[in-house]
């Protein structure tokens, strides 16, 4: 008999987030012949979020969002099981979430340390009064999954009683090795240049992580010749540094990737970072580039230093990681080709699906 799900993303197809740990599987599901069906709400959808990139903040549709929400959880009866991306009513009591909830076995998936929007707020009366409304949604869970282990230690420490950690993932059917790239003009041109290109992929949202390779890129650009490729986060200011912004597409980001040299993660150390779950790296390693990430959270799983990439923790980390990059097509070929391999043994839907399936029919009762 067939497993039930109601997913509860928080956004459409274009949140990356969403897109990752919710949509991509779908698909993935259909193609095993898994008997799991799906059905899909989504609290945000795209045209809300793309309001957001444009004015930093939602518009009134949101109210309407939330009451489709509610909607859909008063048809919670029909189904063996809600699996919620993240929590399934934003900044609702969570007395008022678990009693909508019912109980109907859920799963809880985190690929973000959102819990610190509350325990971390600005406002005292919002951490009084919020700060541990995810803990107590994950003490109830059948299941909570967290792409990372600072996210699974977290629901560990709720009390949660069931954990456990599935990375953020890519397809391999969408990263052929190596690429064989199309012949379009602009593709073209940019590889006759002869410049290396260094590559950051991400959104308004976090392109300000840039700004810590700021001064690294202005040095670097002193010696060594290079453009900095900036996909999906809009115009950077980088001073002295050539800078190529292209918008971001589904259809478009692996190319856009795969024709550069190296991949760049910069991430700030506070606790917001250690939650972020690598999947810029993972892309570029699947493209079969060499990383430099920030030695932060998650990147030292992610980056085996020396041999996929290196990791920086200072200024003149990032310029002696890069210089060697950009200088040594041999050592870029060395590390791409192990961070691919790693991508294939750890980081790829091929090795995640399988087991995601494994922990929804488990956690719907359908071992």
């Amino acid at each position: 008999m067939a497993v039930k799900i109601l997913c509860l993303s928080k956004y459409g197809c274009l949140g990356a987030s969403s897109r990752l740990r919710t949509f991509q599987y779908l698909p993935y599901f259909d193609k095993l012949n898994l008997n799991l069906r799906i059905e899909i709400q989504s609290l945000l959808s795209d045209e809300l979020l793309r309001a957001r990139y444009v004015t930093g903040r939602y518009n009134f549709s949101l109210l309407d969002a939330y009451i489709r929400r509610i909607h859909a959880l008063g048809t919670k009866k029909y189904f063996d099981l809600l699996w919620i991306e993240k929590e399934a009513l934003p900044w609702f009591p969570s007395s008022i979430e678990l009693f909508l909830l019912g109980d109907v076995p859920y799963v809880l998936d985190y690929d973000d340390a959102i819990f610190h929007n509350y325990d971390q707020h600005t406002y005292s009366w919002v951490r009084h009064m919020f700060g541990q409304r995810l803990d107590k949604l994950m003490a109830h869970a059948s299941l909570v999954v967290g792409g990372n282990n600072y996210l699974a230690q977290r629901a560990r420490n709720a009390g949660a009683p069931w954990v456990e950690v599935v990375p953020t993932v890519i397809d391999l059917a969408r990263y052929p090795y190596p690429l064989q790239l199309a012949a379009a003009p602009t593709t073209a041109s940019l590889i006759a240049d002869g410049i290396p290109r260094i590559v950051w992929i991400g959104s308004p949202s976090t392109v300000q992580y840039l700004q810590l390779l700021r001064e690294p890129l202005r040095q670097l650009a002193m010696s060594q010749p290079f453009a900095l490729r900036v996909i999906g986060g809009g115009a950077v200011d980088m001073p002295g540094v050539q800078v190529e912004v292209l918008p971001w597409t589904e259809a478009t980001e692996v190319e856009n990737i795969s024709i550069c040299q190296v991949g760049v993660m910069p991430l700030l150390d506070s606790l917001w970072e250690r939650g972020k779950c690598g999947y810029k790296l993972i892309q570029y390693m699947a493209c079969g580039l060499p990383v430099v990430a920030s030695n932060v959270g998650v990147n030292p799983e992610i980056v085996r230093n020396g041999e996929n990439g290196y990791l920086a923790s200072t200024p003149e980390d990032w310029v002696s990681a890069l210089a060697q990059l950009l200088q040594s097509p041999s050592l870029r070929a060395q590390m791409g080709a192990a961070g691919r391999r790693r991508v294939e043994d750890e980081y790829c839907i091929q090795k995640t699906g399988p087991l995601m399936a494994q922990l929804l029919r488990t956690a719907a009762g359908r071992v």
